[in-house]
C-alpha cells in the first residue's frame, strides 16, 4: 500500500548504519568482557586482537545480510516496538550461529573464544534493543512531520471500513489519510464513519478517481459480485491507481494462507502454523520442561507459605482442582491455590470472576491481583497438560457455550493451553470480550516463536489489568 520514497530510503539507511555500529560495538564489548574486564578469569596469554577486529567486521556484514533477509530494513516498519523484539532476537540467533560456524570453520590460530562468541549474543542483543527503540521513536517523530503521501478512499461503510480508517490513521509512519468512503449496496454506515466523508456509492467510483482526490483504493468487504470486483480492479488499473482489499473470509488468519496449484487451478487455504512442525513442538516442550522446573524450584517456598495462609484464612483445602479443556478439547485437571470459600459457586453455578468479586477471600483477592494463585500450574506444565504460554484453558461449561456462538473459537484448542498468553498480557481475561480474546489467541498461534514466548513471559510480570 505504501509507496517507497526518499523518507523510507533515509530511515532504511539509518537502520542499517545504526545496526552496523552497535553490532560491531556489541561484539567488541563481548571481547573486552572476556579478556580485559577482569569479570571472567583469564590466565593465558592474550590472543592477537587483530583477528577479533577483522572477525567482528565480517560478523557485522553477516548480521546485516540476515537482518535484510528477515525484512528488518523494509520500510515503513509498522506495529509497536515490542512486536519487533521476537524478529530481532531470531535474527541475532541466526547471525550468531552462522558467524560461529564460519569462525570455527576458518580455524584461526589461536581459535576464536567460544565464551566471547556466546557473550556476543547478549551484548549485541542488548545494544540492538536500545538502538532500535531509539530509531523507532525517531522514525515516528520524523514521520509526523512529513506530508501525507497516501490519500485513501475506502469502498464500504461497515465495521471493517471504520476499523480500517482508525488503523491507517493511527500510525504516522504510513503517512496516510482516509479522504472518502463509497457505500456498497444498502450497507448501513458504521457510527464511527463521519457522514460528511461518505461521497457517494460504488457507482461513483470512476468519477471519484477522475477527480484526483485519491491515489489509493481499498475494498473493505467482499460481499460484492464477481463482475463488480472485476470492474473495480479494471478501473484502478486504467487509472494506475493502487488497490488493496480486506479479505473477510480470512480476516482472523493474519498471515498463514497457502496457495496451491492443482493442474492450473489455484487453491487458497489455511497454511501450516509454526507449531504444526514437529521440530517446533519439540522445542516448545523443551522450553516448557526447563521453565516449569525452574518455576517450581523458585516458587516452591512461596507456594508453601501461601498454602499455609490459605488453610489458616478459611476452611477447606489449600489447593483447588478444576476441570478445564486442554489440547484438542480433552479435559484435564488444573491446580490453583484456593482463592474462594469451598462451594463458592453452589448457588450461582459456573460464572466468571468479576471486579470486586464478593466470593473471594481477602487473601484470595491479593493472590489473584498478582497472579500468585496460578503458581501450582507449573506442575500442569511439567506433566504436559499445559504449556508456559498459550491460550488460557477454559471450563467445559463455557467451551460448550462459546463453540456454538463464536466463530473460530475451537481453533484455540488445537494446541496446549498456557499459564499465561498473549490475550492475558493485553488485559483480555475475566469478564472481557471473548471475540477479542480469540483474535489475540489465534494471532499468537499463527506467529509462535521462542522469542514471542519470552516476550509474553516478561510482560506477564507486569500484566495486572483485569486480574480479579
Amino acid at each position: 500500500m505504501h509507496r517507497r520514497d526518499s523518507f523510507d530510503v533515509m530511515t532504511g539507511i539509518m537502520a542499517v548504519a545504526g545496526d552496523a555500529l552497535v553490532i560491531y560495538g556489541g561484539i567488541m564489548l563481548a571481547v573486552w568482557i572476556r579478556f580485559f574486564s577482569g569479570w571472567v578469569e583469564f590466565t593465558e596469554e592474550l590472543p592477537p586482537l587483530d583477528i577479533y577486529w577483522q572477525g567482528a567486521g565480517v560478523a557485522t556484514l553477516i548480521f546485516i545480510l540476515i537482518f535484510a533477509a528477515l525484512g528488518l530494513y523494509k520500510r515503513p516498519q509498522l506495529g509497536t516496538f515490542g512486536d519487533k523484539i521476537p524478529r530481532i532476537m531470531r535474527a541475532v540467533l541466526w547471525s550468531i550461529g552462522l558467524a560461529m560456524i564460519l569462525a570455527f570453520a576458518i580455524r584461526t590460530d589461536p581459535p576464536f573464544s567460544r565464551l566471547a562468541t556466546g557473550l556476543a549474543f547478549f551484548t549485541v542483543m542488548g545494544l540492538l534493543s536500545i538502538e532500535r527503540y531509539i530509531l523507532f521513536r525517531i522514525e515516528i517523530y520524523l514521520a509526523r512531520r512529513q506530508s501525507i503521501r497516501n490519500q485513501i478512499t475506502i469502498l464500504g461503510t461497515g465495521e471493517n471500513a471504520a476499523l480500517l480508517k482508525d488503523a491507517l490513521e493511527n500510525d504516522p509512519r504510513l503517512r496516510s489519510e482516509v479522504t472518502a468512503f463509497l457505500t456498497i449496496g444498502d450497507e448501513q454506515p458504521d457510527p464511527g464513519i463521519p457522514p460528511e466523508m461518505i461521497r457517494g456509492s460504488l457507482d461513483d467510483l470512476q468519477t471519484h478517481i477522475d477527480s484526483g482526490a485519491t491515489n489509493h483504493i481499498i475494498l473493505s468487504q467482499m460481499t460484492i459480485s464477481h463482475p463488480e470486483m472485476v470492474d473495480i480492479i479494471v478501473k484502478c488499473e486504467r487509472s494506475m491507481m493502487s488497490f488493496h482489499l480486506v479479505p473477510d473470509l480470512f480476516r482472523i488468519l493474519t498471515s498463514k494462507v497457502d496457495i496451491h496449484n492443482v493442474d492450473g487451478v489455484p487453491l487458497l487455504g489455511m497454511g501450516k502454523w509454526p507449531l504444526d512442525h514437529v521440530g517446533n513442538r519439540i522445542l516448545k516442550r523443551v522450553e516448557d520442561i526447563v521453565g516449569s522446573l525452574v518455576g517450581l524450584t523458585v516458587s516452591a517456598p512461596l507456594i508453601g507459605v501461601l498454602a499455609f495462609l490459605v488453610k489458616r484464612s478459611s476452611p477447606g483445602p489449600a489447593f483447588y482442582r478444576q476441570e478445564r479443556c486442554g489440547e484438542s478439547g480433552k479435559p484435564f485437571t488444573i491446580y490453583k491455590l484456593r482463592t474462594m470459600p469451598v462451594d463458592a459457586e453452589k448457588q450461582s453455578g459456573p460464572v466468571w470472576a468479576s471486579p470486586d468479586d464478593p466470593r473471594r477471600t481477602r487473601l484470595g483477592a491479593f493472590m489473584r491481583n498478582y497472579n500468585l494463585d496460578e503458581l501450582p500450574q507449573f506442575w500442569n506444565v511439567l506433566k504436559g497438560d499445559m504449556s508456559l504460554v498459550g491460550p488460557r484453558p477454559e471450563r467445559p461449561h463455557f467451551v460448550e457455550r462459546f463453540k456454538e456462538d463464536i466463530g473460530s473459537y475451537m481453533w484455540r484448542h488445537i494446541y496446549k493451553p498456557g499459564m499465561t498468553g498473549w490475550a492475558q498480557v493485553n488485559g483480555l481475561r475475566g469478564d472481557t470480550s471473548i471475540e477479542e480474546r480469540i483474535k489475540y489467541d489465534l494471532f499468537y498461534l499463527e506467529n509462535w516463536s521462542v522469542a514471542f514466548d519470552f516476550k509474553i513471559l516478561v510482560k506477564t510480570f507486569f500484566a495486572r489489568e483485569n486480574a480479579y
